[in-house]
């Protein structure tokens, strides 16, 4: 390793969610890059119990500290610069009708507070997306935030060949089960398709999916991860995706890459991802109708379907490719040993 050569430590509260992927994607990226990366995992209860944890020390060789914007700063050295990444923005005021009074008392009284003292103690603020950026801005006071999107493994998210979608025409939905996600909206919209439209969703890990009565053409594909999970994108002939609120929509990254136009919500970052009319369809929030027509677009103009599949793909290799996605941050890291040698 040259003396100027990034070396990143990645301090991480293991909380189970997508910042733990996050993490655990770049961290091997580099390392496959040749850039020395390391994860030290802290319990879950660093987070809001900073003092109860022993702080970890960073290793000799880094000379970059990478963390969440959620780590409190009694776990971040001091003579090391430091990156902090904003997954989404939780002080978004679009976010509020979606918490519960619990929520809204912890996200203001404990995490803004946290997330302020990391914010200023980084060296480079960076977010998932404009969309974060932009909110994040707004919530701290701040300007400049750089935005690096999430990318996804476009070899193992892929296609397959097909001509023509099946008969019913076959949506797919992947998510969390809350009224953030807009599955409320799902039954509703299925209903009005009918007969010739299929639904297959994945379950809630918390069960919540069970609240939600849906028609007869819906039907639960359980928890999928891994290679069941590419086969259900690659069995679908596109992805409803009525969110409410997204940070950077992962599900939506790896539908395009498996070759699914999109039905979504004209909102928050979507539009960031899904060119409406080229990769997918944008309709209204909450508008049940304009979801009903999107999907009858695409099942039955079968050349619109074919170039909206090509086109999902193109885009993500595009611009959302995990290997475009360490190249960025390889960037980053580098401007930042560039000033400190």
């Amino acid at each position: 390793m040259t003396q100027n050569q990034p070396a990143v430590w990645f301090p991480a509260v293991r909380a189970g969610s997508g910042a733990d992927v996050f993490t655990e994607r770049l961290c091997a990226g580099l390392n496959e890059r040749g850039f020395r990366a390391e994860i030290t995992w802290l319990p879950l209860r660093a987070e809001y119990a900073p003092w109860s944890v022993p702080v970890p020390k960073p290793p000799r060789w880094a000379n970059i500290v990478h963390v969440n914007s959620w780590l409190h700063p009694h776990f971040v050295p001091r003579h090391l610069p430091v990156v902090s990444t904003l997954h989404s923005c939780v002080h978004d005021p679009a976010l509020t009708p979606y918490k519960k009074p619990a929520q809204r008392f912890y996200h203001a009284a404990w995490i803004k507070r946290v997330e302020a003292a990391n914010l200023r103690r980084a060296t480079r603020i960076v977010a998932v997306s404009r969309y974060t950026a932009r909110a994040a801005e707004a919530a701290f006071g701040l300007q400049g935030i750089e935005t690096i999107y999430n990318g996804v493994n476009t070899a193992c998210f892929h296609p397959t060949e097909r001509a023509t979608p099946h008969r019913p025409f076959r949506l797919l939905y992947v998510g969390n089960w809350n009224a953030r996600k807009g599955v409320d909206l799902l039954a509703p919209i299925m209903q009005a398709l009918g007969k010739d439209f299929e639904l297959a969703y994945t379950a809630d890990r918390n069960g919540a999916h069970e609240r939600y009565p849906l028609p007869p053409n819906c039907r639960n594909l359980g928890r999928l991860s891994g290679s069941a999970l590419v086969a259900a994108y690659q069995q679908a002939d596109a992805l409803l995706f009525p969110s409410r609120l997204e940070g950077l929509p992962l599900t939506v990254l790896e539908a395009m890459a498996c070759g699914l136009p999109v039905i979504a919500a004209d909102t928050a970052s979507l539009p960031e991802v899904v060119e409406d009319g080229v990769t997918g369809l944008l309709c209204p929030v909450d508008g049940i109708e304009a979801f009903v027509q999107a999907a009858r677009a695409l099942a039955t103009d079968i050349t619109r379907w074919r170039m909206m599949r090509r086109a999902a793909r193109q885009r993500v290799t595009a611009w959302f490719d995990a290997s475009k996605q360490i190249d960025r941050w390889i960037e980053s890291y580098q401007k930042i040993t560039a000033i400190e040698k």
